[in-house]
């Protein structure tokens, strides 16, 4: 088996630029006199004797003192916002909620690893506190709530602890990870985006290539609403294969519009965990 060290990591990039004092790996809003070089200003704007630019000072044709400014880099809070209604059971080709654990445990050790904080917020009809892990920068501690979270039952039979979630985390922006199969009523989703909105939030639509494409042209098929509602006996034939397809293409373009005014657009994760493609996503939109 392999180290989860070795594993590849989750590559960010925030819509905005943090402050704070403390040291990070992102490019901060602030200025002074560690970091990356921005520009040049009098001393008397930033009185710091260790970065004064001799050769700039001898230049400067007002005899004035000038000092280097550099770009601070500050850290930012992450959190996983997880989805725990019963849809989230669903096994096909992969586990869902399998992947939904896999990618909170490399997002806990991709943001400890550079500074960043990692906090986890579990949801079905309410708000689960204790899989609630506030943001912290502690790898240790971080990495037990992912571990944790992969003991949760998922049987609830809707998400609206999302809303509460979304209230606890007002208050300086984050980057928030949204991870469920959005198997929700569209007014639902709409109000979560919309209470989040002041975030920076990547939607991870977990999916199962098993629902759509995966789908027999001919035979019957056991359908089990996992949310209470029963199962029913489905003959397959092309004709309804190629609608049922069709009504999950809507589903995911209706989530994209929902999406676009609230966030970036969101990203499939499909029978596996996929680092590397999440990074790109993230590092493109």
């Amino acid at each position: 088996m392999s180290d989860p060290e070795d594993a590849a990591d989750i590559v960010y990039l925030p819509h905005w630029r943090p402050g704070g004092h403390r040291v990070g790996a992102h490019r901060g809003r602030d200025a002074g006199g560690l970091g990356t070089f921005r520009d040049q200003v009098g001393f008397l704007r930033l009185p710091d004797a260790r970065r004064i630019d001799l050769r700039a000072s001898l230049r400067d044709p007002f005899e004035g003192v000038v000092v280097r400014r550099f770009e601070t880099r500050s850290p930012v809070e992450t959190y996983a916002l997880v989805d725990l209604s019963a849809s989230m059971r669903f096994r096909g080709r992969a586990d869902r909620f399998g992947l939904a654990t896999s990618f909170c445990a490399a997002l806990a050790r991709s943001a400890t690893r550079i500074g960043d904080g990692f906090g986890l917020m579990a949801c079905d009809g309410t708000l689960r506190d204790e899989l609630t892990l506030p943001a912290t920068r502690h790898r240790a501690a971080a990495q037990a709530a992912a571990a944790r979270l992969g003991t949760a039952p998922c049987e609830g039979r809707g998400a609206e602890g999302l809303l509460e979630a979304a209230r606890r985390l007002a208050g300086r922006p984050k980057l928030i990870f949204l991870v469920s199969d959005f198997r929700w009523p569209q007014d639902l989703i709409e109000r979560v985006l919309s209470a989040l909105a002041l975030h920076d939030v990547t939607p991870v639509l977990l999916a199962d290539s098993a629902e759509d494409e995966g789908l027999p042209a001919w035979g019957l098929v056991e359908l089990d609403d996992l949310e209470g509602a029963g199962r029913r006996l489905v003959f397959l034939r092309p004709s309804l294969r190629r609608r049922w397809i069709a009504r999950e293409a809507e589903r995911i373009e209706a989530l994209r519009r929902i999406c676009a005014p609230f966030s970036r657009p969101p990203f499939r994760l499909a029978d596996r965990f996929d680092a590397e493609a999440l990074s790109r996503h993230l590092m493109t939109t």
